[in-house]
């Protein structure tokens, strides 16, 4: 979709950046962020988890499409961003949820189709070999999930992905029960489980330790929409761990607009099946853009869905570079470019409102997502 309401928009637009003697850097905005609380929770009949995974999400909506979609009122927003709440016992709620907006007092108010991802040109993906690199980070944050996806680690105890690695948008997946996430590590010649590595016991090979998911987050939007093209603006959903990872974790942030993006470029790193047991890594440009969905053509396959689209900018407060996430990789569409069908992979935004919800969600608090 287009984007939200204009009170919405108005509501949750960026602030001014203020100026800075190193204008040369690509500087994290500060966005004034909502408030997403819950309303009311109801129990639900436990779902049959009798849908079959799909690495791959398909719309035939593009940027003009989006972009020329009736923005939506209040209600719709509200209800889009109610969400469900999967646990592992197989029990299932509904919560509907407020948005509300501070002031700086505190006080509140009120088409086509294909059988592969598409490789454009020269394959410019990297795999990423080696435990000096696969366990540091950035590319420790990425793991994959039981279901065949990508996940990203954005707390403690949760992992960012793709709201159709879980559901179909009908029903839940066969495996979503059951869940699990798999971390990278080192398999040790002498047997030893790898948690001090010596130059006496080099690591033979990678293998996947797993952790059983908790509970799961996924916005209603998916849920209604269906993988259609409001379905594909909230194709997002949060795990969180029966237990800590204990590995460094990449922090949520407002998705700047394009423009602002150091040289225009996206990255990410996902497990793509063509590269079994591989991380791959990749950069592009951004193409085109909706107030949800980044449009680019990076080099995926399906496996790599759900990974986190990262950038790394100047955080002006903390007078460093860091790294945020600010959209999950979903799928790819046809776009209609003076007629002629052209195929973009395309990325979910973290908007200011999206930011909120999955805040939330992590902290349970809405005290601590009040700046983007």
């Amino acid at each position: 979709m287009a984007g939200l309401s204009a009170l919405i928009l108005l509501l949750c637009a960026a602030k001014d950046v203020m100026p800075s003697s190193s204008h040369w850097k690509p500087i994290w905005p500060s966005y004034r962020v909502p408030v997403i609380l819950p309303q009311s929770t109801l129990n639900l009949d436990k779902p049959q988890f009798d849908a079959e995974t799909k690495l791959e999400v398909v719309s035939p909506c593009g940027p003009a499409c989006h972009k020329s979609s009736p923005l939506p009122t209040y209600e719709e927003v509200k209800n889009y961003l109610s969400y469900e709440t999967l646990y592992a016992n197989g029990s299932l709620t509904e919560t509907e949820v407020g948005i509300y907006i501070l002031s700086n007092s505190g006080e509140g108010s009120q088409g086509k189709t294909r059988t592969k991802r598409q490789i454009y040109g020269y394959d410019s993906r990297f795999s990423i070999f080696g435990k000096d690199f696969l366990l540091n980070y950035p590319f420790s944050t990425s793991v994959k999930l039981s279901t065949g996806c990508t996940g990203t680690l954005v707390a403690e105890k949760h992992v960012l992905t793709a709201a159709h690695c879980i559901h179909d948008g009908k029903s839940y997946v066969k495996g979503a029960q059951k869940l699990r996430v798999g971390f990278l590590k080192p398999k040790l010649k002498d047997g030893s489980k790898g948690a001090n590595i010596t130059s006496s016991a080099m690591p033979e090979k990678m293998k996947f330790q797993w952790i059983r998911v908790k509970r799961t987050h996924v916005p209603k939007g998916w849920i209604k929409g269906n993988a259609n093209d409001i379905g594909m603006d909230y194709d997002y959903a949060l795990l969180e761990l029966k237990k800590p990872h204990k590995r460094k974790f990449m922090k949520i942030g407002v998705s700047p607009p394009a423009r602002q993006l150091p040289g225009g470029r996206i990255h990410f790193s996902g497990y793509d099946n063509d590269r079994p047991g591989n991380l791959v890594y990749r950069f592009c440009d951004v193409k085109d853009e909706t107030y949800d969905l980044l449009y680019q053509q990076c080099d995926a396959q399906p496996g790599a869905s759900g990974s986190g689209v990262y950038v790394r900018m100047w955080k002006r407060q903390n007078h460093k570079w860091e790294r945020k996430i600010i959209g999950i990789f979903s799928g790819h569409q046809w776009v209609d470019m003076n007629g002629t069908p052209q195929d973009f992979n395309v990325a979910v935004r973290i908007t200011p409102l999206k930011y909120a919800q999955i805040c939330y969600w992590i902290k349970g608090n809405y005290l601590d997502c009040r700046e983007g």
